[in-house]
């Protein structure tokens, strides 16, 4: 073993630990995209994958887990959204399965959420965007945090990676496991974050062009041909509606979302919808949106959610090779480091 991979498993071994995986790599939950092929394999190639489970029904969620099972051996988890209609009936589905880690992402857990988690047995990791509400997650009794910048793909925050690494880590690494995201593209830069005090990462884009990932060749096309700077954030056009921006590949859905928003706030207007509504009525059409260009290939209408990381994206080859070249990179530079 040379000097710098002795150095990646010992930085990685809180991380791996908690996951019960062998690398400290958590698979970003995409939804249509993070599904049973792409979870199982990563979870095989030594990461930990993770279900998105979006807008599933209990129903659906209760087949791709099983359908899951059936392809690994290997412990993976569950991103459940906070804003879903059904959150408590879909937990009630993980403790079916005896999941052993739930991710819940979207915002602040509902009340009684996290204690229905917890006493499933199960290890919770919720997304944190601010330092403030790090803190208050923990002393709620999340196991973990995920501290993920404005650069990933999909929903995302104000705050660039590498500013939120820099102003959490130190306060927080300590206490809780925290994997960081966003825009991450090289095993340097893990290796970096790793030496901050991360226990480990989590990767959504660098999978997409999987071979094993069910993403339609028109979507992986588009991802090799991309550079990070056509992954653009969304516009909010009407302060009133909750909208989270989405970062995606830009292409003429950009338009027909903005025309969606102008809608929705039409229906505000006139009072026939209230907020709540609304803002699932912003979500319904990612989710449909998505599932035109992940699932159809239809990469102009559809959303092309992408990372700016997505530059770094050059073929497609199987997950275990991925996660492996990653894996290569951080140890040398951990083995530049010490020398």
């Amino acid at each position: 073993m040379t000097i710098g991979t002795e150095r990646l498993q010992r930085r990685m071994a809180r991380g791996a630990a908690f996951l019960g995986s062998e690398v400290a790599i958590l698979g970003g939950a995409m939804s249509w995209v993070s599904e049973r092929h792409l979870v199982s394999a990563i979870s095989n190639a030594g990461g930990f994958g993770v279900i998105a489970c979006g807008a599933m029904t209990p129903a659906l969620l209760d087949t791709e887990i099983a359908a899951t099972k059936a392809l690994t051996t290997k412990p993976f988890g569950v991103n459940l959204i906070t804003m879903h209609p059904d959150l408590f009936e879909l937990i009630a589905v993980c403790a079916k399965h005896q999941v052993g880690h739930v991710v819940l992402a979207g915002g602040l857990p509902p009340k009684g959420s996290i204690e229905a988690i917890k006493d499933t047995g199960a290890k919770l990791i919720a997304f944190s965007p601010a330092l403030a509400l790090a803190k208050k997650l923990i002393r709620s009794g999340v196991d973990a945090l995920v501290i993920e910048g404005m650069e990933a793909g999909g929903h995302i925050g104000p705050v660039s990676t590498s500013v939120l690494a820099q102003e959490m880590l130190p306060e927080i690494a300590e206490q809780v496991p925290v994997f960081v995201a966003g825009g991450i593209g090289r095993g340097e830069a893990i290796a970096g974050y790793l030496d901050m005090g991360a226990a480990g990462v989590q990767l959504g884009t660098l999978f997409v062009c999987a071979t094993e990932s069910i993403a339609h060749a028109n979507f992986k096309k588009a991802f090799i041909r991309a550079s990070a700077r056509d992954a653009i954030a969304s516009v909010q056009i009407d302060a009133r509606l909750p909208v989270i921006p989405v970062r995606a590949l830009k292409n003429a859905s950009s338009e027909l979302f903005t025309a969606k928003q102008r809608e929705v706030a039409g229906h505000l207007d006139g009072g026939r919808v209230e907020m709540a509504e609304a803002q699932l009525q912003i979500e319904h059409y990612w989710a449909g949106a998505l599932r035109r260009a992940v699932i159809d290939g239809d990469v102009e209408h559809g959303s092309v959610m992408a990372g700016q990381s997505v530059g770094m994206v050059k073929r497609e080859e199987p997950v275990a090779e991925i996660i492996g070249g990653l894996m290569a990179q951080a140890a040398a530079a951990l083995e530049a480091r010490a020398v």
